[in-house]
């Protein structure tokens, strides 16, 4: 037997340190570039390790969850991300910090997973509810860390809050270690049935290429914002990281109402309603005639897109509630690869036309997102869990 709070919460302590995981390298990149002498290029390819850890873990959680349990995959993943955080503060050369950069992605893709799959799993009743109030605390983490490094910067370096900040993974792999989970689901292995049916699955492939553009237009707006906000306004930079702020704002407080005020409002209303919020967020970025404006489009536009993945991951739980780590590590995995390929394209459009080209990407982005998600409904409706 296992408490279903106790896990719960518990699911949520991994997925803040993806969140403080994800966000800690950008936040003290300068610090870095100061230490180890780094110009752009080498700048730019830590910033390309990441996501590679992140996409190993996400690949490799799903088996390893419905094989082995919850429980040796949640600990481990949170030792090396431990681990990764005393690399990222002590390392001695850039070799080696590429390696501890690489056990951070790789911990935090695969805590993602592994608790979204998780929560579903112990949801019997409104999945996408309670999804979304996990994925609140992935936005407490990555607004918590850059808020930490503010206020402790004058007391201590970089590299020692950096290190503190480990012992939260620490901790949490010690608790992850002590409490009772869900059992395995898969103890004598998934089949090779089982394993093809996913991608056989037109439903589940549909909604894994939604959240393909999902975690596209959520990376484009993470990566190209700053820039376009300073290229439009001529501000600086600190100004501009107050129009990300306010967008990263906006997701964490939607998800918590979608998880508590708008838990009862079917799906298909809440992302109906959340594509008409990421339109009128569309036209009040590009209409803003101030960057105050504009942060406030963003605000609206982390709301609209706080549903995205809750919502989408329910169904994906719904639909394969014996095989969902499996099925989760799918999706996560495409999503991770739509987030790589179209902000690479976003680079290749930027170079050639300039990142004013950003609203009318995203504007394109959203007409896929719209299509496919009706789609997806469609299909839904005539369909029953698979496994």
């Amino acid at each position: 037997m296992y408490s279903k709070r106790t896990v719960f919460w518990s699911a949520c302590l991994g997925m803040l340190l993806f969140g403080i995981g994800l966000i800690t390298l950008g936040a003290i990149l300068p610090d870095l570039k100061e230490k180890y002498s780094l110009d752009a290029v080498a700048a730019g390819t830590l910033f390309s390790i990441l996501p590679l850890g992140v996409l190993a873990g996400s690949l490799l959680f799903g088996p390893l969850c419905d094989r082995f349990g919850y429980k040796p995959l949640m600990t481990t993943a949170a030792v090396m991300m431990f681990a990764g955080f005393q690399g990222l503060a002590f390392s001695p050369s850039t070799g080696i910090l590429n390696i501890f950069i690489f056990l951070i992605g790789l911990g935090g893709g695969a805590l993602n997973g592994a608790t979204s799959a998780l929560v579903s799993d112990i949801s019997t009743s409104g999945k996408g509810a309670d999804l979304s109030l996990l994925g609140m605390f992935f936005g407490v983490g990555a607004l918590g860390m850059p808020i930490l490094l503010g206020v402790l910067e004058k007391a201590f370096k970089f590299d020692v809050i950096v290190s503190l900040t480990g012992f939260i993974a620490l901790a949490a792999a010690i608790l992850f270690l002590v409490i009772k989970y869900p059992p395995a689901k898969l103890s004598g292995g998934a089949s090779m049935r089982q394993m093809l049916a996913l991608f056989r699955d037109e439903t589940l492939l549909l909604i894994a290429f939604f959240l393909f553009f999902q975690s596209a237009f959520e990376s484009l707006v993470n990566n190209w914002t700053t820039t376009y906000l300073i290229d439009r306004f001529s501000v600086q930079q600190s100004s501009a990281l107050m129009g990300l702020s306010a967008y990263v704002a906006g997701m964490t407080l939607m998800r918590l109402m979608l998880g508590s005020i708008f838990r009862n409002v079917p799906e298909k209303r809440l992302l109906v309603i959340s594509f008409g919020i990421m339109i009128i967020a569309l036209i009040t970025i590009v209409t803003g005639e101030t960057i105050f404006q504009s942060s406030a489009g963003l605000l609206i536009l982390g709301a609209g897109l706080a549903g995205g993945f809750p919502i989408m991951l329910g169904f994906v739980g719904n639909r394969y509630p014996n095989l969902s780590g499996t099925a989760f590590s799918l999706a996560f995995t495409i999503a991770l690869l739509g987030n790589m390929l179209i902000n690479f394209s976003m680079g290749l459009i930027v170079e050639k036309f300039g990142v004013k080209t950003l609203p009318a990407v995203q504007s394109v982005e959203l007409i896929v997102m719209i299509t496919l998600g009706l789609i997806v409904f469609k299909k839904l409706k005539s369909s029953k869990p698979i496994i």
